[in-house]
């Protein structure tokens, strides 16, 4: 294998509206054109957001890659007004068609990247630059409005908010690089500071699907996607939910597609918690390879799916390693499969809905800790209505469905789905999960529609993918409750539900087998150490007397950047519910400090939500400190009103 040497080059690129992006090039040192890779990411490229595998595609694999700083974040001019703009999609056209025409480049781009970065690479695909050849999108999501970090079945998420969409605030008004900077960088820094206006305002105002969230959407026309695409999920990642309904569109549309899922959460494949891990810079360079610059590598000739299936494993919140098997699957990844149909029984079930069901599994995307991986569900389990089934040999696979008659006694009242792993000593492992905001009834393309208290509705709860197989001895549980708190805000007011348990039906995706399936050839490592707990919080406090459930997060890190600058980060995030009258907090503290020889610069911010039974009420304070003396501040105060959420 040819290794080649490095060079790597800070560049401006110009759009057509004159504002000029930053971008770094890594390029392999050889007089030979090559394909280029593309990433885009508010992140900032240069001091928040480093990882190698930059450097690795162009010395081991021969690719180019060109990293961008998406528009008025880190030193890209322009404004950020919120994730995704219709402005990033006319700036990445650009770039690509800028990096097709260079010299040392065949003409040929690929686009990838983790979450945000995934998102974009769907995005652009959809528009059909001629030069895009091919895509590798990573914990990614087709459905801005379901299946990202704001809503989950038509309710808010809630843990969300102490992370990304408070975080984002700080890190947009943070300076850019001075050196980088082609006017007065403490001037931008200022402007940034005066006229962001936080995205989560905008995220929030917005409660109803269309058309806000259809933007920046491939679902569901799919077909608008035609250059080949190797989708990378995680079963512990939250957008595990990109994966079998894309490629099947992919499929029925005739575009080119591979399907990647591992047992990861939201971090990297070569180190996640949990494992076993996979070099993925390595498989996704032979994609590229293949259809970038022909090489004959052998992808067209291996099956399409390459899937981790899970087995019984005791829940930890720092899982190292789960239990399973890798398996190929030849064909469409759910052709297989059969649906069991398990009976719930006879009468009415009645629950008087607990506010705080849910902190034993607190939020569905793991990733860093401390937003760890799900713990024994027994505790939630018994706050729940539940069912057990045999589970012995149960293949799991694909998206389970609870078909259910119910009714409230609220016009506003949500079902949470959980199916569970329940081992003979009764440890309780989370297998996947839904929710439905029962007002969205009539699907989320209808606007939502108040219950009738004491009305009986038919709904469908589709659960999220997965792939589970249970040891023999074991049972499969269903769980059902009012609310999944913190993972999403609880209803307006307590929910009494009952459940029709003749017209309702449990529908459960299986494999019959896994031993006539291939172990597909991977690029498997093992990571030299993991992340640990110390210095983390993740606490769950119960106040007895107050009534109150509170969770409390802390973390952060220190590191010294590519290019020489000692950096810091440190977050603290607290969420809160009142289980007598169901009133909600969220307070979210996030602290970027970068020195640059220029000057020692921190950025900071305040986030806090309350919700009680009609309104959200949003304070943001955001405050820059250059060598320790205050900059500059702002706040914001906004109260929107909830519709039927």
């Amino acid at each position: 294998m040819t290794i080649y040497e490095l060079s790597a080059e800070d560049i401006a690129l110009t759009m057509p509206d004159g504002i000029a992006l930053a971008a770094t090039l890594y390029r392999p040192v050889t007089d030979e054109p090559v394909p280029v890779l593309l990433e885009a990411l508010p992140y900032r490229k240069d001091d928040m957001l480093e990882r190698d595998h930059y450097e690795r595609f162009a010395t081991e694999f021969g690719f180019a890659v060109c990293r961008v700083d998406v528009r008025g974040t880190g030193s890209s001019g322009g404004a950020a007004t919120d994730e995704y703009p219709a402005t990033e999609l006319v700036d990445l056209n650009t770039v690509i068609e800028w990096l097709a025409a260079q010299p040392w480049s065949n003409g040929a781009v690929g686009m990838f990247g983790w979450s945000y970065s995934g998102f974009n690479s769907l995005q652009l695909a959809a528009t059909r630059p001629p030069a895009l050849k091919a895509i590798v999108p990573v914990y990614s999501s087709d459905d801005r409005y379901n299946d990202d970090v704001h809503n989950m079945g038509g309710a808010m998420r809630f843990l969300d908010l102490v992370d990304y969409p408070s975080f984002m605030i700080a890190m947009c008004a943070m300076p850019p690089v001075p050196s980088l900077w082609p006017g007065d960088w403490r001037a931008e820094w200022r402007s940034r500071l005066e006229t962001n206006e936080p995205w989560l305002f905008t995220w929030r105002a917005e409660q109803r699907r269309q058309p806000y969230w259809q933007h920046g959407s491939i679902r569901p026309d799919y077909a608008r996607v035609d250059c080949p695409t190797m989708i990378v999920a995680g079963w512990a990642d939250g957008y595990r939910n990109n994966t079998f309904r894309t490629v099947e569109a992919l499929e029925e549309s005739g575009t080119p597609w591979k399907l990647l899922i591992g047992p990861w959460s939201h971090m990297g494949t070569e180190k996640s918690l949990p494992g076993p891990w996979v070099d993925l810079t390595a498989e996704m360079a032979r994609w590229f390879g293949r259809w970038l610059r022909d090489d004959d590598n052998g992808v067209d000739d291996e099956p399409r799916v390459q899937i981790f299936h899970r087995r019984s494993t005791r829940p930890e919140p720092d899982l190292a390693e789960v239990r399973g098997v890798w398996r190929s699957h030849p064909g469409m990844p759910l052709a297989d499969t059969k649906t069991l149909e398990l009976d719930l029984g006879n009468g009415v079930a009645t629950h008087a809905m607990i506010g705080d069901i849910g902190t034993a599994a607190w939020n569905s995307c793991a990733g860093s800790l401390p937003w760890g991986q799900p713990t024994d569900q027994r505790y939630d389990n018994a706050g729940s209505l539940t069912w057990n089934f045999p589970g012995d040999g149960l293949h799991v696979y694909g998206h389970p469905v609870l078909r259910v008659r119910v009714r409230a006694d609220q016009p506003v009242a949500f079902v949470s789905a959980k199916l569970c792993d329940v081992f003979p000593d009764g440890t309780s492992a989370l297998i996947t999960r839904g929710l439905l905001n029962l007002t969205h009834r009539g699907g989320y393309d209808a606007d939502p529609v108040a219950l009738v208290p004491g009305e009986w509705v038919d709904v469908d709860i589709e659960l999220e993918a997965t792939a589970w197989s249970l040891d023999d001895g074991h049972h499969l549980r269903l769980a059902v409750a009012g609310s999944d708190w913190p993972n999403v805000t609880a209803p307006p007011a307590p929910v009494t539900i009952e459940i029709d348990r003749d017209a309702s039906r449990l529908l459960v995706p299986v494999l019959p087998s896994l031993d006539d399936l291939d172990e597909p050839d991977l690029a498997h490592v093992v990571p030299d150490k993991l992340q640990s707990a110390a210095g983390i919080t993740w606490s769950v406090e119960r106040d007895v007397l107050a009534r109150k459930t509170i969770c409390r997060t802390e973390h952060g890190g220190q590191w010294v950047s590519a290019k020489g600058y000692p950096c810091g980060e440190h977050y603290t995030g607290l969420v809160e519910l009142d289980t007598r009258t169901f009133d909600q907090r969220a307070e979210a503290f996030a602290r970027f400090e970068v020195e640059y020889p220029e000057g020692q610069t921190v950025t900071q911010s305040t986030t806090t939500v309350r919700t009680d039974a009609t309104h959200l009420h949003l304070d943001v304070h955001v405050e820059a400190f250059d060598g320790g003396q205050p900059f500059a501040e702002k706040r914001w105060h906004k109260i929107i009103p909830r519709d039927l959420a």
